[in-house]
């Protein structure tokens, strides 16, 4: 029988390529931020993260979702997550290429020193967005094993038991004491039913029973509503303590090998994420130590969560990246009246607009890192106050809507859960959980607020957009502007357009100083100038949509 139908015109899956060396954006934000980084690390793991053999594992990773095995055949609780091979085919990966700790094993951050890397949490940073464009859920329990291994200097004794494991490039995913493992995870504990955002009405409780060579030793007692990745093998937990709600170091299995009593209630069924496990648990009566002093779990909260924003500034800005890529592999080869898409010029519009959020946001998550890596440097610790929350409100902000525009470019092929063009689907669906994860927008916006009262931010913005005085005039006012505003800001509710603004004004800024002048000119025009609609694909006339285009290409 004669076949009914000739395939033709279906683009072929955007594989086999270095998500790294095709990234100009990325190459030219680390130039600016991190000059002496040296990029064969970053080239290795973008080879890697690009090939069709990790692209399978993040699909299967995803379908094969994780399972909870409460109890073994034999009725004994076990409270395990068994995840399919892929996933911990990628965590290896993830944590081979230090995305989870290789910062705290680097003791020189802003200096010289041979064989050592002085950004590294820029260079954490890019690979974190990379490995992003690849698989975002597994990033998870990497993410928390970041934020969470320098909190463990509150407590010296574990610390030193600990640390070198949590910046090991070794992954180990067995339940077993942390002495008889390579490497190990953490995670962190902290929202209930009740409570969510608002930590300080958490009910868990924690008794004091005795003293080891960890330090003041306690019984957990009580719940966590949101307990992602739970097969770590540790986690900080707040609970409250006779002085107030407190820090605690709670092992998944104990020195002795027995397993501590955490139980397992069930798996979130989420939106997206699915490839990572986000728990609901019991404790009772878990062995947990105190790290640091009691009563100050929500300043250490604070610095954790200061971590964790930073990663999903870079998480959606990596999503974005990928998306865009998506879009534009998709267009370039996809014929429709004649001609491919890309070359239609509302769909140039569109994709020139897309390229320039994905760059601006790239942009600004590379700086936010920067300043991570000199903290001694005044400015570099306002600018990590102040910009924390800016990039992650917005950028995180505008995910979802960036990922439905480039969903859109692949018409019904980018709504469909399978083959490469699948991608998308899953995309669109993770993109809401950086915004909301970790402090939603309006959390955020009063982060923020509070920033604005750590020293001389006014002073410090202005020194911070400087270099680009002069570049555009709808730059310089919008910049002009900002101090007043900031003086006066007086009401929560403005707290959000003050975000907005700021995060504008430097990424901006941040352009001028590191893409072609068909980027910087059509970003200004857009997002501070007014010569933009309600949409992406509404860029003013007279932008070169070709260079921005070439610019963004990930071939």
């Amino acid at each position: 029988m004669d076949a009914t139908h000739e395939v033709f015109n279906q683009p072929a899956p955007l594989s086999g390529y270095n998500l790294f060396e095709t990234n100009r954006p990325l190459r030219d934000a680390l130039k600016l931020n991190a000059p002496h980084l040296q990029s064969a690390p970053l080239e290795h793991l973008g080879a890697v993260v690009g090939t069709a053999e990790m692209q399978a594992h993040a699909r299967l990773a995803n379908i094969h979702t994780p399972a909870l095995h409460t109890h073994d055949r034999f009725g004994r609780r076990v409270d395990e997550v068994e995840f399919h091979p892929s996933y911990h085919a990628l965590m290896a990966a993830a944590v081979g290429a230090g995305l989870h700790g290789a910062p705290w094993g680097s003791p020189h951050p802003g200096t010289e020193v041979e064989g050592i890397c002085s950004s590294p949490h820029v260079q954490r940073a890019a690979g974190f967005m990379l490995f992003t464009e690849l698989e975002p859920s597994i990033l998870c329990p990497i993410s928390m094993s970041y934020a969470v291994t320098p909190a463990l200097r509150g407590n010296a004794a574990i610390h030193a038991d600990w640390g070198p494991k949590l910046t090991s490039l070794w992954y180990d995913p067995a339940l077993k004491p942390w002495h008889d493992k390579p490497g190990v995870t953490m995670g962190m504990g902290m929202t209930e039913k009740q409570g969510g955002s608002d930590v300080r009405a958490n009910t868990t409780r924690a008794v004091r029973t005795g003293s080891d060579a960890w330090g003041e030793r306690h019984e957990i007692t009580g719940h966590k509503w949101f307990f992602s990745a739970p097969m770590c093998d540790a986690f900080l937990v707040l609970a409250q303590a006779p002085a107030g709600l407190s820090c605690f170091f709670l092992p998944r299995v104990l020195s002795d090998g027995s397993r501590n009593a955490i139980r397992i209630q069930r798996l979130k069924d989420k939106l997206g994420n699915k490839a990572n496990a986000s728990s609901e648990v019991e404790f009772h009566g878990a062995s947990a130590w105190l790290v640091g002093e009691e009563g100050r779990g929500i300043p250490q909260i604070l610095e954790m969560g200061t971590m964790t924003r930073l990663d999903c500034a870079l998480g959606t800005s990596g999503l974005m990246r990928q998306a865009l890529s998506l879009a534009l592999n998709h267009t370039a080869q996809r014929q429709a009246f004649g001609k491919t898409l890309i070359s239609q010029p509302l769909m140039k519009n569109v994709l020139a607009d897309l390229a320039l959020e994905s760059e601006a946001a790239t942009a600004l998550a590379i700086r936010l890192a920067r300043a991570f890596d000199h903290q001694a440097d005044e400015h570099e610790r306002l600018m990590a106050r102040l910009l924390t929350p800016v990039a992650k409100f917005w950028i995180c902000k505008r995910g979802s809507h960036f990922a439905q525009e480039a969903m859109e470019c692949l018409g019904g092929n980018g709504y469909v859960e399978e083959g490469g063009e699948g991608v998308m689907a899953r995309v669109y669906r993770e993109m809401p959980l950086n915004s909301i994860w970790e402090g939603a927008g309006n959390i955020i916006a009063l982060d923020l607020l509070r920033g604005l009262r750590k020293g001389d931010v006014v002073a410090a913005l202005a020194h911070e957009l400087a270099p680009a005085r002069g570049v555009d005039a709808a730059l310089d006012r919008v910049a002009d502007a900002l101090p007043a505003r900031i003086e006066a800001m007086a009401t929560e509710a403005e707290a959000r357009r003050l975000a907005q603004d700021v995060a504008l004004a430097v990424q901006g800024a941040l352009l001028a100083q590191t893409a072609p002048g068909a980027i910087v000119g059509a970003f200004c025009a857009s997002r501070l100038g007014g010569d933009w609609g309600h949409a992406f694909g509404t860029l003013g006339t007279g932008v070169d949509f070709d260079a921005i285009i070439e610019r963004a290409q990930p071939h």
